[in-house]
């Protein structure tokens, strides 16, 4: 598929995924693949920072490859591995043949056949479909001295690997890097990406997603479960809901063939917007019916 040539092009193509992206995050990605830079995303969970990266891997027709970081990632772990189970059974084999010259076993040993490649090394390698794009999720969740590995690997586009040399990419690959800012990522790395805060959208924003994602949903009940969504975000809960469990929830409602919010219907439902135990048993009962109240003084002024 033909690259990305305007930003009208970027809202275009992403929207044809399902994606409804805004004007910023639109020109913000286009700069990104213009430049060649990689894009660093922050915001709180479930604002749709890891689906930009799948919707233009698939508007790109590009293939896309996921760096999921959690506590304790190093570098190895994020770039390759070997197969030491299949290496013990090549010794084995080299053994029972008799001769075994050790030092030619050892460079036989460390070569591509035995190499299990990890994120980072795949997004180094080249591509059919053109270069990949490189999804490294949640970068907060890892720690600094991962983060100045990734400083090179970012600079560069390369790995090495002491056993067979230094990789590089053959085409830098496009590269997000996403943040629920759990904790603060050094300025180096962010010095490194073009940046764009991912908050919560607006009303009609939000409308504008749920139409894309559920389009089963009659305009009465989106409209009720938008508003209903974006007044609890301004409650005071341990975790407001994303957008993610906006579409969760009213996927679930028309399972359940509502066709109207009700404080049963809320209460019965919750588990698919809260998920801490502590802001559903707030939400419960006659707080519910409050806020759907209110939803409904918005939605139908007198």
């Amino acid at each position: 598929m033909s690259l990305i040539s305007s930003i009208d092009d970027v809202q275009s193509r992403l929207g044809a995924q399902g994606y409804v992206c805004g004007r910023a995050l639109g020109t913000v990605a286009y700069l990104a693949l213009k430049l060649g830079r990689p894009l660093f995303l922050e915001g709180e969970a479930g604002t749709g920072k890891t689906e930009i990266a799948k919707a233009l891997s698939a508007a790109m027709g590009r293939r896309l490859i996921r760096l999921q970081c959690y506590e304790g990632l190093d570098s190895a772990t994020a770039v390759y591995e070997w197969n030491f189970a299949e290496q013990m059974i090549a010794i084995r084999a080299a053994e029972a043949s008799g001769g075994v010259d050790r030092e030619m076993l050892k460079d036989e040993l460390f070569t591509e056949e035995f190499l299990i490649e990890r994120p980072l090394l795949q997004a180094m390698r080249w591509q059919s479909g053109g270069a990949p794009v490189l999804l490294i999720d949640e970068i907060d969740r890892t720690d600094e001295p991962f983060e100045a590995f990734l400083l090179e690997a970012l600079s560069d586009f390369q790995v090495t690997i002491p056993e067979l040399g230094t990789i590089r990419a053959p085409e830098p690959p496009i590269v997000i890097l996403t943040s629920n800012r759990t904790r603060e990522v050094h300025d180096a790395l962010k010095r490194r990406c073009l940046y764009h805060w991912v908050d919560y959208p607006a009303f009609d924003r939000e409308i504008e997603i749920l139409r894309a994602r559920a389009p089963e949903a009659a305009e009465r009940l989106s409209r009720e479960v938008v508003a209903f969504v974006q007044r609890l975000r301004g409650e005071d809960l341990f975790k407001k809901p994303g957008v993610a469990e906006t579409v969760d929830w009213a996927k679930c409602l028309l399972a359940l063939d509502v066709i109207s919010l009700s404080p049963e219907v809320i209460t019965d439902t919750l588990g698919a917007i809260l998920k801490y135990q502590d802001d559903i048993a707030r939400l419960q009962g006659s707080e519910a019916k409050r806020i759907l109240d209110e939803v409904r003084a918005g939605l139908d002024p007198a």
